[in-house]
């Protein structure tokens, strides 16, 4: 699969009444938006995969009506009273209101395939998916409950990392679901990490590259700091789809790639298998 130019990777639709049609990053192709959203937003042209919504990612891997949502009402207190341009209260007033979230994660028990686990998901459309103390909060308690319910813990991240405008307070949060995580797998619990376009930042520099197995989509940026920032620092230019799935698989830092497609099935299969060890 053709991966988009750095920077690109979000949906970019042409300008025409009702949205009928989207513009693939990846080929330029034009496609029905309806083709589309029954290919689970995969272009069928070159395979680029468009980002999902957090309620996409949620029904693309739970079986249908099993997703019972924890925490659904956390929100955060700005514990640093932040102001740039705006009022952080005032920007996650205005990404509430766009996504009808009240942060960048999701959380709850589910079914897939049957098998009870316990999800978390992030939502990239809220303020880039950033992860600040509510995303951290609630990514702790999903793996506290998968340790005390015995249930295999995945996590699907997509993400621009810690979330700035809570300083100190948001970096706390990789320490944070990390030993949540320590402490599931002393309890020998599977944990499955899916890593989506973008997984960057301290999500990428903690709980997303912790997984028992580690799983990416096709073609997904995946790092700590981005492409640009690092060829300016080395002053060196950097290789063809560098920290995309395909270069981290061939330097052994994940696992799998995985389509859209098949991705709910393979999980499935490796948590069975990871399973098979626990009992």
């Amino acid at each position: 699969m053709k991966a988009p130019k750095v920077g690109e990777g979000e949906e970019e639709r042409l300008q025409l009444p009702g949205g009928l049609w989207s513009k693939c990053p990846g080929c330029a192709a034009v496609i029905y938006t309806k083709e589309l959203t029954r290919a689970l937003g995969v272009c069928p042209k070159c395979g680029f995969h468009f980002p999902m919504s957090v309620e996409e990612r949620i029904d693309l891997l739970c079986d249908r009506d099993s997703f019972e949502e924890l925490d659904r009402v956390m929100r955060s207190n700005d514990p640093l009273n932040f102001r740039d341009s705006a009022k952080y209260k005032d920007r996650l007033k205005k990404y509430e209101k766009q996504t009808g979230e009240t942060d960048a994660a999701r959380i709850g028990r589910a079914r897939m395939n049957g098998k009870p686990v316990m999800i978390g998901a992030m939502n990239f459309k809220f303020m880039g998916g950033s992860m600040g103390i509510v995303v951290g909060e609630k990514l702790t308690r999903c793996v506290e409950v998968a340790c005390k319910e015995n249930l295999p813990a995945i996590i699907v991240s997509a993400s621009g990392g810690a979330r700035m405008q809570e300083g100190i307070f948001s970096l706390m949060q990789m320490a944070k679901v990390s030993a949540a995580l320590n402490r599931l797998g002393r309890k020998g619990l599977p944990y499955i990490s899916i890593l989506t376009h973008p997984t960057t930042g301290g999500v990428a520099a903690s709980f997303a590259m912790l997984g028992d197995i580690i799983i990416a989509e096709p073609g997904a940026l995946i790092g700590f700091a981005g492409p640009r920032v690092i060829e300016q620092t080395i002053k060196r230019k950097l290789p063809e789809g560098f920290q995309r799935s395909e270069f981290l698989l061939e330097h052994g830092m994940i696992d799998m790639i995985t389509p859209r497609d098949k991705l709910k099935d393979s999980v499935a299969n490796v948590i069975d298998l990871l399973w098979a060890n626990v009992k």
